[in-house]
C-alpha cells in the first residue's frame, strides 16, 4: 500500500520502499510481544526494563512501516512515520520521541564525562 507522505520520505531517502513480507512482519510483532513480556520481569534493572519497553515500541512500529512496504534505518523516523502507517496523532509518537531520546541518554552516559547533569527532564526516564 503506497502512502503519499511517505513516498516523499522516499524521495528525500529517510524512507526505502520494499515489498512487504509478512512473515517479517509477523517475526517483529513477535518479537515486539516478547520484549514487552520481558519489560514485565521485576529481575530486570529499570533500566533494562525501559530498554525492552523501548524495543517492543520499535519493533511493533517498524513492523506497521514494513506492512505498508517500506522501510527506515532511522529509528525516530520510524516513530515518527506512525501518523500515517496508524493514523495517530503527532502527540502519541512524541510519547516515543521522548522515549528514544532518553534511550541515546542511557546509551551515551558511561562514556560520556558530564560537566553538569543533564537536564531534570532526560532523568525522569522512568516515569515515561
Amino acid at each position: 500500500m503506497s502512502l503519499p507522505e511517505l513516498d516523499n520520505l522516499v524521495r528525500i531517502g529517510q524512507l526505502k520502499s520494499e515489498p512487504r513480507n509478512i512473515k517479517e512482519v509477523a517475526r517483529m510483532l513477535a518479537l515486539a510481544k516478547t520484549r514487552l513480556n520481558d519489560a514485565k520481569l521485576n529481575r530486570l534493572s529499570l533500566e533494562g526494563r525501559f530498554t525492552s519497553t523501548y524495543n517492543a515500541a520499535h519493533a511493533a512500529a517498524l513492523a506497521s512501516l514494513r506492512w505498508h512496504g517500506y522501510r527506515s534505518e532511522n529509528r525516530y523516523t520510524v516513530f515518527q512515520c506512525l501518523t500515517h502507517t496508524l493514523g495517530w496523532s503527532a502527540n502519541r509518537w512524541r510519547i516515543l520521541d521522548a522515549a528514544h531520546q532518553k534511550r541515546i541518554w542511557m546509551n551515551t552516559k558511561a562514556t560520556l564525562t558530564l560537566k553538569s547533569p543533564p537536564c531534570p527532564r532526560c532523568l525522569t526516564w522512568s516515569k515515561v
